[in-house]
């Protein structure tokens, strides 16, 4: 490494300055973003260039108020608008409570952070006590804290998961029938893909291999804009297209003028709130099918008919884009009859097996 450095300062399409550097190792790292450079500038020379010579840089006293819009700018690099705008709006709780508070007062206030906690709706409250934990693990690494009294307060359990809802062929057929002539295969479509409503959202004609049979999820919407998957093997996958779901693309309205399978009326990224609004509420409504009835329930009624059928759990979280875990927590109770089905499928092939084995001996 040289013996000084000027660090590097990029202005970022938010009008933020981004701060860049070196360590000892000549490996880059994020310094954060600053409101203005001369700000990212002086963070640099005042903390980040001592800590490069290994000298102790006390860092100033801050309250947890003040910490938290640090925290998302920094993080904000990292992720995507949607997460900071889900944590910034579940911090609004812990900053009514401990806004105030310095930090180093906070990490000697376990009691009151549990008794906080305690008081928190029951299902909104694992996530909002966890944006709590996230901000001040970031604390305790970045050394304004020495310990992270979310943490000491106890577990942060999470709420049962609500009971899944699987549509019939008939519920299916009945919304349908109500929706608008461009979205009516749209509920047979994703029940026999499983996709988010997210992802659906984004699909495109090149996305459907029919020589394959399979569609190819690539894309999904984040905050009302397409952005390309991860590769990774739970985000971008190959989903199997079978009879239904290839008799619900031949019924999709043709247009030329947008690549989108799904997109709002007048062309473009359908507004999710507003198709609940104008088509699936209203729906829903006409077809007399039981409530609630949301459109991730079609994701549900997927999963459930894939169980139903025996196909196996590894496949059905691979195709869904999840881990096996989440599907045993949130359709636990499909796998309660998966017990016996295995039993018939292992007498199944040992019956074969040893009739495979017996033609073989001439008995």
């Amino acid at each position: 490494m040289p013996a000084a450095q000027r660090g590097q300062y990029d202005k970022l399409p938010s009008g933020r300055w981004r701060l860049r550097y070196y360590n000892a190792a000549g490996e880059r790292q994020s310094g954060g973003t600053f409101p203005s450079k001369s700000e990212a500038v002086r963070h640099f020379h005042d903390v980040t260039e001592p800590q490069l010579r290994g000298e102790p840089v006390p860092l100033r006293e801050m309250t947890f108020g003040e910490f938290v819009p640090l925290y998302l700018d920094r993080h904000a690099v990292n992720v995507r608008p949607r997460t900071i705008s889900t944590l910034r709006d579940r911090l609004r709780h812990a900053l009514v409570a401990f806004g105030e508070v310095r930090l180093r007062d906070l990490e000697r206030m376990a009691d009151e952070v549990a008794g906080w906690q305690a008081t928190l709706p029951p299902r909104a409250g694992h996530g909002i006590a966890q944006a709590l934990r996230q901000v001040l693990s970031a604390a305790v690494r970045w050394e304004y804290m020495t310990r992270n009294p979310a943490k000491l307060a106890g577990r942060n359990s999470q709420p049962p998961p609500r009971p899944p809802r699987a549509f019939t062929d008939d519920d299916l057929d009945a919304i349908a029938a109500e929706l608008s002539a461009r979205y009516r295969p749209l509920p047979t479509f994703c029940a026999a893909t499983g996709l988010r409503p997210e992802e659906w959202q984004a699909l495109e004609r090149r996305d459907i291999d029919r020589r394959a049979g399979v569609l190819r999820v690539r894309r999904t919407v984040s905050s009302g804009e397409v952005v390309e998957l991860a590769k990774t093997a739970t985000s971008r996958r190959e989903v199997p297209l079978d009879g239904e779901a290839t008799a619900a693309l031949d019924a999709l309205p043709p247009r030329l003028d947008v690549p989108l399978l799904f997109p709002a009326p007048a062309g473009g990224l359908l507004n999710l709130d507003n198709f609940r609004r104008r088509e699936w509420g209203p729906a829903i409504e006409a077809s007399g099918v039981r409530t609630p009835a949301r459109i991730y329930d079609l994701r549900s009624t997927f999963c459930s008919n894939a169980l139903d059928a025996g196909v196996p759990l590894f496949l059905v979280a691979r195709y869904m884009g999840t881990s096996t875990e989440m599907i045993e927590r949130h359709y636990g109770t499909l796998l309660d009859g998966s017990a016996a089905e295995f039993v018939n499928r292992l007498d199944a092939h040992r019956a074969a097996t040893r009739r495979a084995s017996d033609a073989r001996l001439g008995h």
